[in-house]
């Protein structure tokens, strides 16, 4: 749909040439049988020029930079209308286009409001720690060994993350994949906060997904075309699921902070090592698994629910992550590739697969993009 877009702004743009080579005697153009005074034709120049930079703009500059392509493309069709009133039909295109930028990346939307948490929960990390092999000390011997195999003994204590992934989701066994790229930001300390933004597309149509979790509330929202709200998911539960996510998130991405004091260790032997994590008022519990060679292999917590296709029940459901094919990003070495499964009733199903795209480490306070 993006490709498309792009061609018929592109397309466009050079149609609107045509009106300055006319006013400028570049060529015969006979089909157009009005004449064009320079003035005019520079500005159909402009118009042209316009249309076409806004092919390549990045998503969040599209609405604006079409917008005004295709009030420039509307003056200059005007001022030739018997000549050129069939380019309104193609502005009337990309008017909608550029309604849906303006939806999808404008100041109202998800992906908006992501850009501005994201600024606003990250800091400046200053130097952190460096983690010492007497830090491990407290932790179970499993857990140590994880921290070894994923390159932690050495590396900074971690302030903050930035990943990127892609995968794809579904709602039931039963659905289809939808196909996703996602980011997520994740700051840690007494009260961690995570941001997860996504983009997926389900039978053709995109849909913008926003996890978020500052403070005391988690929220979870997915919009249609970025106007149609399909899920808009909080409260108590919510916060509790989404307690277990960012317990997750510390397994997988972050084992550094594994060592914070939040988290108490209950039992564990060579293969396995049972968690308590708090955030302020939410206290929730899982079981990490590892295999042989030392690495986190599943994440299976109790304390986490399955959301109603509207967001507005929760069902208690067994929740794990399998996790595989580690390699290294900088320093450490994290899985790249998990599938999120809840364990219901009816059965086990796969309802995430994810792949591991690009992490960072105490980023800074303000990520332009």
């Amino acid at each position: 749909m993006r490709t498309a877009f792009m061609g018929l702004l592109i397309l466009h743009g050079l149609i609107h040439l045509l009106g300055f080579a006319k006013a400028f005697g570049f060529a015969q153009l006979p089909q157009l049988s009005q004449s064009i005074s320079r003035p005019l034709g520079g500005l159909w120049l402009v118009a042209g020029l316009v249309m076409i930079a806004s092919a390549f703009m990045p998503a969040r500059w599209l609405w604006p930079a079409g917008a005004l392509a295709v009030v420039l493309s509307t003056v200059v069709i005007i001022s030739s209308w018997h000549d050129a009133k069939f380019g309104m039909i193609a502005n009337v295109v990309v008017l909608l286009g550029v309604g849906y930028a303006f939806a999808a990346e404008g100041p109202f939307s998800l992906a908006a409001e992501y850009r501005r948490d994201r600024a606003s929960i990250l800091t400046d990390p200053g130097r952190p720690s460096i983690v010492s092999e007497a830090d491990l000390a407290p932790l179970p011997a499993s857990v140590q060994r994880y921290l070894r195999v994923t390159g932690t003994v050495g590396q900074p204590h971690i302030v903050s993350l930035r990943a990127r992934w892609k995968g794809r989701m579904r709602g039931a066994a039963s659905e289809p994949w939808m196909s996703f790229e996602a980011e997520q930001v994740n700051t840690f300390g007494g009260m961690p906060a995570r941001l997860f933004s996504m983009d997926a597309t389900k039978k053709g149509l995109p849909v913008a997904v926003y996890h978020r979790f500052i403070s005391e509330s988690a929220t979870f929202r997915v919009r249609l075309l970025s106007l149609f709200t399909m899920v808009d998911a909080k409260g108590q539960v919510m916060d509790q699921s989404e307690t277990v996510t960012i317990l997750n998130d510390l397994c997988i991405l972050a084992p550094a902070a594994l060592l914070g004091p939040t988290l108490r260790w209950e039992q564990s032997d060579a293969s396995s090592a049972r968690v308590v994590f708090s955030r302020g008022a939410q206290t929730v519990r899982a079981t990490l698994h590892f295999n042989d060679a030392g690495e986190l292999v599943d994440f299976v917590s109790d304390d986490r629910s399955r959301a109603s296709p509207d967001g507005k029940t929760f069902t208690p459901e067994r929740w794990s992550t399998p996790l595989s094919e580690y390699r290294t990003f900088g320093a450490r070495r994290l899985s790249t590739r998990g599938r999120t499964l809840t364990h219901a009733r009816e059965g086990t199903f796969a309802y995430g697969e994810f792949e591991l795209q690009s992490v960072e480490y105490n980023v800074p306070a303000l990520v332009q993009d």
